[in-house]
């Protein structure tokens, strides 16, 4: 690690450099006696002795300068760019779910072979992949997932299905599968756990189960009084509160499916989403509350020409006025059904390929592709969260989003179909408020984006807070930082971060972590349960399963939850036309550039799209901006572009940068060129040069936080202009 080299080695740091970092004197000193004492035992560097420092000597109060020093230290002199930030001891490891499934069946499974839940980790994902009826078989058996018709077969071959057809013959229901009862559990436990923003002080808002199944019962005996045929489409456009959760439940439960549209879209946006759903009504609210600001929401829906709307009022205090000719009120839509049965329902059943979603990638420029979920698909959601994020029955989990993102229906099902708690913050999630309702809520598993982490980072808004119920956090959305992440695992003394990523079309992850694995930050351990993918090397052809590399990233067509079809685009010739046949099988494009290095670790390099050619070297804008990011303090981001000079010839590197003090005047941004210039040729190659770097007040984003480096190309290939976002 290149960071480490700007530290001292463990054994050569003193109490006087600690207190230096802005530890009181004498903790100093008990930190110091602490650090020779584990040196002595476990060495002066590598993961046994990170791991005695990081759960004896660090807590959230000490300066993140300390754990710094401490984590760069350890690792100084660490061969691989990938040392472990959290480890993993087998007693807990038991205890997960994969851990109990393990040790009650690992023998069965694995064969004399299996060791313990550690050890085999790596071969029960091997299994996964090449026993796929005996994996999902047993998985849908430990989540409880109640089919009305089981399948005939878990995997059935069909040449319509590119890697074959799954739940042949099954039919369910996924939301009344999230409103049973599991094992040891009781309709008085928890479903929902809320607090609304600027209430930080008030106790919380809870929903048990039994009150969260009438009154999706409620509402789906509310829709069937509309008069729209079952398999409609019903769009939800609204922020993700309880009644959100609640209305989304209904409309699976009931036989329609759901249209997913963010409630940030602005109405030629929303106009496109409904168009292509062919959205029969749309659940909404007549504003969204920021604090005392009231943002319309109701508008926009009104502007986007909407079918007939049913608007819930933001505060409950405060009726909705001036509806459009035709829509409904919350409460007028509710004292629709029959008050007789209104608690009561009978969920429609369904074939497992019925859909139950509508959701839109978040493209650029076009028209979004439209994504069917089917009732599969949340199995596959809930399986990653089983497995990977190690969620639990009674477990409280969080993830900031929004329905109109997949992360929104998958934070639901991820959370009810495995007996856990869903934990909504209605507000903004950067400041103290929604940080102290982590603790007070007690989230065991906290989801995140790193610009949230970032924002959180340099306000210091988790100050004076206790994190200890949380078991792990995830991320997902864009690439982490090093930093970040490791302040992040300091809030809650050091928990691990399982990167998590994927896609809408998908249902979930392709690569991520594992609580039976030792995670590096802002790297991923292990392709995803049931996924088998690959690296594309310059020849389209995958490298060897044990080779290092970077390249396009492929899948194996066999992959449970994944999409077989969109509503506007033909689903073969975007995700398999072209695409390279191995083992008699034609991989899946997914888009993303990777790489996997010598310990089998992954990283993400951004689309395969965002990458650029610098002297004849391909490589990833990602991989340029962790270099840029970590070489001044007063950059909060960046984002590296290729842009063609007018004249034509070789791209040029061009760096948008945003500052933390805006004013900037050209000196800092001609000393910033000098500076990553010369990180740039230290840490990645000497031959690559920085043309030039602009300053931006932000970068441009979609809706679901990923940044748009195509507008700043667009933008800064124009001669003489500069962006401004």
């Amino acid at each position: 690690m290149a960071r480490s080299m700007a530290y001292l080695a463990l054994d050569k740091i003193s109490s006087e450099e600690i207190s230096a970092v802005g530890v009181p004197a004498d903790e100093a000193e008990q930190l110091h006696v602490a650090l020779g004492e584990i040196i002595k035992k476990h060495g002066a560097s590598g993961p046994a002795t990170w791991r005695e420092i990081s759960s004896r000597m660090l807590t959230p109060e000490q300066p993140f300068a300390l754990h710094q020093m401490m984590y760069y230290g350890c690792y100084r002199t660490y061969a691989s760019s990938t040392p472990p930030a959290w480890i993993p001891n087998l007693d807990d490891a038991v205890l997960t779910n994969i851990g109990r499934l393990l040790e009650k069946r690992g023998k069965e499974i694995l064969g004399s072979g299996y060791k313990d839940p550690i050890s085999s980790f790596s071969e029960f994902q091997k299994f996964s992949v090449s026993d796929p009826e005996g994996y999902w078989s047993m998985i849908f058996e430990e989540m409880e997932i109640k089919f009305s018709t089981k399948s005939s077969c878990i995997l059935c071959e069909d040449a319509s299905y590119p890697g074959g057809k799954w739940l042949c013959g099954a039919f369910l229901n996924s939301a009344s599968n999230c409103l049973n009862v599991k094992k040891g559990g009781s309709f008085d436990d928890a479903a929902l756990v809320w607090r609304d923003e600027g209430y930080d002080d008030m106790p919380l808002n809870f929903m048990t189960l039994k009150e969260l199944k009438a009154q999706v019962c409620h509402v789906a005996n509310a829709l069937d009084t509309l008069g729209l045929e079952k398999e409609s489409a019903i769009a939800i456009d609204m922020p993700m509160n309880p009644i959100a959760v609640i209305i989304y439940l209904a409309i699976v439960l009931a036989g329609y499916v759901v249209v997913s549209i963010a409630d940030s879209f602005a109405p030629a946006e929303i106009s496109t989403r409904l168009s292509i759903s062919k959205a029969k009504a749309i659940f909404t609210q007549d504003y969204i509350l920021r604090g005392e600001k009231e943002l319309p929401l109701y508008s926009r829906v009104v502007d986007a020409k909407s079918p007939l709307a049913i608007v819930v009022p933001a505060r409950a205090t405060k009726p909705v006025k001036g509806l459009r000719h035709g829509d409904l009120s919350w409460d007028d839509f509710l004292g629709q059904a029959d008050t007789a049965k209104k608690d009561e329902y009978i969920a429609v059943e369904q074939p497992a390929e019925a859909f139950t979603n509508v959701l839109f990638s978040s493209g650029t420029t076009g028209e979004p592709k439209a994504i069917p979920w089917t009732h599969a698909t949340p199995l596959k959601a809930a399986a990653d969260a089983w497995s990977h994020m190690d969620i639990r029955k009674g477990d409280v989990v969080c993830w900031p989003t929004n329905l109109g993102w997949m992360m929104g229906p998958w934070l639901v099902y991820a959370s009810l179909l495995n007996g856990a708690s869903i934990a909504l913050f209605n507000g903004s999630p950067l400041g103290h408020g929604f940080a102290k309702f982590i603790q007070d809520a007690k989230v065991t598993m906290l989801g995140l984006v790193p610009s949230i982490v970032r924002a959180w980072k340099n306000t210091n808004c988790t100050a004076g807070l206790d994190w200890s119920n949380i078991r792990c956090f995830s991320s997902s959305g864009e690439a982490s930082s090093i930093d970040d992440y490791l302040w992040l695992m300091g809030r809650a003394k050091h928990k691990p971060v399982i990167e998590y990523c994927g896609g809408t079309e998908i249902g979930g992850g392709f690569v991520t972590g594992s609580m039976l694995q030792p995670q590096a930050l802002a790297a991923f351990s292990t392709p995803a349960m049931g996924c088998h993918l690959y690296i594309l090397g310059s020849d389209s052809k995958p490298l060897a399963e044990d080779a290092a590399g970077i390249g396009e990233l492929a899948l194996d067509p066999t992959f449970f939850g994944a999409s077989t079809t969109l509503l506007n685009a033909n689903h073969y010739d975007v995700y398999f036309k072209d695409m390279p046949i191995w083992n008699g099988k034609q991989l899946r494009r997914h888009g993303d550039e990777f790489e996997r290095n010598k310990e089998r670790y992954y990283r993400a390099h951004g689309r395969a799209d965002d990458t650029m050619n610098l002297g004849g070297i391909k490589v990833s804008s990602v991989e340029l901006e962790r270099i840029f990011n970590a070489v001044n303090g007063d950059v909060v981001e960046t984002a590296a572009i290729g842009v063609p000079p007018s004249g034509g010839g070789p791209e040029q590197l061009v760096v948008a940068v945003v500052l933390k003090d805006q004013n900037q005047e050209t000196e800092t941004l001609e000393k910033l060129k000098l500076e990553f210039n010369s990180a740039l040729q230290k840490k990645l190659n000497p031959l690559f040069k920085v043309s030039s770097v602009i300053g931006v007040p932000a970068l441009p984003r979609t809706a679901s936080n990923k940044v748009m480096r195509r507008i700043l190309r667009n933008e800064f290939s124009q001669p003489n202009k500069r962006a401004k976002f």
